[in-house]
């Protein structure tokens, strides 16, 4: 496997595999990986030829509040397992080299989908999200990116992007990787004590309650959501930050759920902001 720092090897690399009629997969993370990012690694080795994975702790995604300066980070880690996983290629940048001095072009979607959900608390987080994708497409050209369906807005709004701009690539969501106890895989989930782990499991009993609702006949977006808040409520290591029903291509809020809504929920336990979702089809 290798490890490339800068673009300009990236796009070597890229170039003698293309030039051999190879397709190219690429699957973008932050690093601190875990089992879903090796899914997601695992299925681009299946469906391309070459699969390049970025290692890249983007900061225009992140408020000045926000913990940035402490997001988990272990590289060697990263890289085994990249490896181990079916990784041919690391684009590991450093700041200056995605961000060099005087950089001042932005990509953003202007609609109501980022603004909703994630969007209403964290106003930037997805022009940074744009624009670190749009810039990891240009360099790496590949014809399928893989994300995670965890992150549903994130999806939503890079395959926009994609659409909008006429990107060569196909995106792909992979499924949520979930613990045993159904709590959905996140680097974020290392900053849970032991107390707040177990409580974390509100999220997913909160996402199941709504399936149930929804497959009971109950079709009222605004009183299954209730009904899920009221659960979360009772756990008292769980603040909410929003509990939605929302069209799982537009992220527009729903009135009547049907098999093209989707659940969504953020929810602090403790200090930790953890994010989950359930398509209803």
């Amino acid at each position: 496997m290798i490890i490339a720092e800068t673009i300009n090897e990236v796009r070597k690399y890229v170039k003698e595999q293309k030039m051999m009629g190879h397709t190219v997969g690429l699957c973008p993370t932050m690093g601190y990986l875990h089992a879903g990012h090796a899914s997601l690694v695992r299925e681009s080795a299946k469906r391309c030829d070459y699969t390049v994975a970025s290692v890249f702790l983007n900061p225009t995604q992140f408020a000045q509040n926000e913990d940035l300066a402490g997001y988990p980070r272990d590289f060697e880690r990263d890289c085994r397992i990249l490896e181990e996983n079916g990784c041919d290629l690391v684009f590991h940048p450093s700041v200056e080299e995605m961000y060099p001095e005087g950089f001042a072009t932005y990509v953003e979607i202007q609609s109501e989908m980022p603004r909703q959900l994630c969007g209403k608390t964290r106003p930037t987080h997805f022009r940074g999200v744009c624009t670190v994708v749009n810039k990891l497409f240009n360099i790496v050209t590949p014809d399928m990116a893989f994300f995670g369906e965890k992150d549903a807005q994130q999806l939503a709004i890079v395959k926009q992007m994609a659409r909008d701009l006429s990107m060569d690539v196909e995106v792909i969501g992979c499924p949520i990787v979930r613990e045993e106890d159904g709590l959905a895989m996140s680097s974020r989930n290392t900053y849970l004590n032991p107390e707040e782990r177990k409580a974390s499991g509100i999220l997913s009993d909160a996402l199941e309650l709504g399936k149930k609702l929804y497959n009971d006949g109950n079709d009222d977006a605004e009183a299954v959501t209730k009904a899920m808040s009221e659960l979360i409520e009772q756990e008292p290591l769980a603040r909410i930050d929003y509990v939605s029903a929302v069209n799982a291509f537009t992220m527009m809020p729903v009135e009547k759920l049907s098999s093209d809504a989707l659940f969504a929920l953020a929810v602090y336990i403790g200090k930790t902001r953890l994010i989950d979702n359930l398509r209803l089809s």
